[in-house]
């Protein structure tokens, strides 16, 4: 899931999209109806003590007075103040409360975010959710006028401002806003796009989360929320999968006209902003917003679809294989190898696995990890109404990072929890760049999630026997499928709902048309697709919260697949240049980052080095026995 995407304090509420849940509870556990051990709550009490914290409302009137307090000393007076011969230190003053605001801002929208997800479906939360986005939207109307005034100064006088020590502190941040210069609108039309957002993407995104969660599937004579539906399609017994399949199928279907709704308003909603903005491709905000070239993304976009009959479509042809057939049905795609005894992992064996991969690494990479278990900040027990899914959520630099999780003991779920933990530790390293530049481009926030997934996996790996080693081979691959090859798919199949959806809606079975197609290329002729499976694009979040937001995840594998083979391969001094590389937050480009380990996402050998980490693991396995 999104970890941390760059924003400026007055677009955090229209933004605050990202998932984050539940009044704050000090050490609980919850007990595992699965003998999973106790699993942990967290404890948001270091943002607030719940919605009725009288701080929450102290803060929200101070974020007021505050923002007006900002637009009265420097609405309009930019283009004078630059002028001045103190211009530089005046400048600084002046993004330096803007930053405050910003943390404080950012600090009420994370705990309304994060109480939100733990329990998407109860009114109170629900209305305390949507009454601080509204709040937060009107105190940031005040600030909008700030980032659009400055990229109003001239280049060369801000330039000269930057000769001051304390404005040239914030050079990334300020350079990094004026590549927004070119699609900034007259500020009042920004002011109408700023409140206007509370009525059309950011209550349909509202809207999709509520529905989501209330969704029940029948299996077996029982009422299941969507996350143990969507487990059951890992089952090892294959009536159990066929019967989830089912079941996400049945009810899909019953509410795809909704879901249809919800795509049609919020890709309109998208092309309106797009259009007065003067964006061309349907994707060019989000790269933009991800800080990497159109053309970077389509080298990537367009390995992987060329690696498809390499990687996926040659994985599954061998897959179906080992369980005796030609073809597989969609809902066997993530089966377990057939014969290997499923396990469940403990909570406590999850947390020492990922611990212990991490610290043979980096000793300070796990001790940051660790913070996260000790003190509190990961959420994990399955729940009714809660968020779906998995998400490291960074708040503020003041605070720090919260973990979402919902396990349930597969394997799987030890990889989400290294996954995610990659985040935290990545976000808690940037934070002290502040509010402003803590935040990275979500091309790089996937490298230190994927990164920890592989020091996990690997670590694992080295003490496991030949059947061990074949169930945990075909796991990564799959992993890896569904993190590049899937990945892209979702970016095509967005790329072609927001072409058509400039000609007019789109009808269910056109989206479902879509989707059909996009995934049978993928996939391949070894999986076959079966009735049902149409509707399955319908409970893709990101497509709802985030556009174009997938293509990142298969940038971060890509990315770490080359970077680990430098890290096999590299001398003393890989780690700490590792975490210098997470610790400079958005402060440098891709290319700056990459460059200390000798690679460049400009180069299409890259994406294909990363691609060829997959084919020599599917290649492994081909040479490996069936397993009996």
């Amino acid at each position: 899931m999104p970890a941390q995407t760059k924003k400026t304090a007055a677009r955090a509420a229209a933004k605050s999209t990202v998932k984050p849940a539940a009044k704050s509870q000090s050490k609980r556990r919850t007990a595992s109806p699965a003998g999973l051990g106790p699993l942990p709550e967290w404890d948001l009490a270091d943002l607030y003590d719940g919605i009725e914290d009288p701080k929450v409302k102290r803060d929200l009137d101070r974020a007021d007075s505050y923002s007006v307090a900002f637009e009265e000393d420097f609405k309009g007076k930019l283009a004078a103040l630059v002028e001045r011969p103190d211009a530089g230190a005046k400048l600084a003053e002046a993004v330096t409360r803007y930053e405050q605001l910003d943390d404080l801002i950012g600090r009420i929208m994370s705990f309304a975010g994060l109480i939100h997800a733990g329990d998407t479906v109860d009114p109170a939360r629900a209305k305390f959710y949507g009454d601080a986005q509204d709040r937060i939207t009107g105190i940031s109307t005040h600030l909008l006028f700030f980032v659009l005034e400055l990229n109003r100064i001239d280049d060369t006088k801000l330039e000269v401002a930057m000769l001051d020590p304390k404005l040239d502190y914030y050079r990334p941040w300020l350079e990094d806003i004026r590549k927004d210069k070119p699609y900034q609108l007259e500020d009042r039309v920004e002011q109408l796009f700023h409140e206007k957002s509370m009525t059309t993407y950011s209550a349909w995104n509202r809207l999709f989360d509520q529905t989501i969660s209330q969704l029940r599937f029948r299996v077996g004579g029982k009422l299941l929320a969507i996350e143990p539906t969507l487990t059951l399609m890992q089952d090892p017994d294959q009536k159990k999968r066929k019967a989830a399949a089912g079941a996400l199928a049945k009810t899909f279907k019953e509410n795809v006209r909704l879901f249809a709704l919800i795509t049609n308003t919020l890709a309109k909603d998208k092309e309106i902003s797009d259009r007065w903005r003067g964006f061309t491709g349907v994707a060019d905000s989000r790269h933009l917003a991800n800080r990497v070239e159109p053309e970077v993304v389509e080298a990537l976009v367009s390995a992987v679809h060329a690696a498809y009959p390499r990687l996926s479509h040659r994985y599954y042809a061998l897959k179906a294989k080992w369980f005796g057939k030609k073809r597989l049905a969609h809902w066997d795609r993530n089966a377990p190898l057939p014969q290997v005894v499923a396990r469940k992992i403990g909570w406590n064996d999850a947390r020492e696995t990922v611990l212990s991969a991490y610290g043979a690494f980096s000793s300070e990479m796990a001790e940051i990890a660790e913070r996260f278990f000790k003190n509190n900040w990961i959420d994990a027990p399955v729940r009714p109404g809660k968020s779906p899914g998995a998400f490291a959520h960074p708040t503020v630099p003041s605070a720090h990072p919260y973990v979402l999780l919902n396990y349930q003991g597969k394997p799987r779920d030890v990889m989400t929890l290294a996954h995610e933990l990659g985040h935290g530790v990545h976000q808690v390293l940037a934070a002290p760049n502040g509010p402003l530049m803590a935040p990275t481009p979500l091309t790089l926030a996937e490298t230190a999630s994927v990164f920890g997934e592989m020091l996990t996996f690997k670590k694992l790996l080295a003490g496991a026997d030949k059947k061990q080693r074949k169930a945990m081979l075909a796991s990564k691959v799959e992993d890896m499928i569904n993190t590049v090859v899937r990945q892209i798919a979702f970016y095509t199949f967005e790329r072609m709902v927001h072409t058509e959806r400039r000609d007019g809606e789109l009808t269910a079975d056109r989206l479902n048309a879509i989707w059909l197609e996009v995934q049978r290329e993928s996939l391949g002729p070894a999986i076959e697709i079966k009735p049902g499976y149409e509707t399955f694009w319908a409970y893709i979040p990101h497509f709802v919260h985030s556009p174009f937001y997938v293509y990142a995840y298969a940038f971060g594998d890509c990315l770490v697949n080359s970077l680990y083979a430098v890290y096999e391969h590299a001398s003393e001094g890989f780690a700490e240049r590792y975490l210098e590389m997470l610790a400079a937050g958005g402060t440098k480009h891709h290319s700056q980052l990459l460059a200390p380990f000798g690679l460049d996402a400009r180069d299409p050998a890259f994406w294909q080095g990363g691609l060829g980490v997959i084919e020599r693991m599917i290649t492994e396995l081909e040479g490996l026995d069936v397993v009996k």
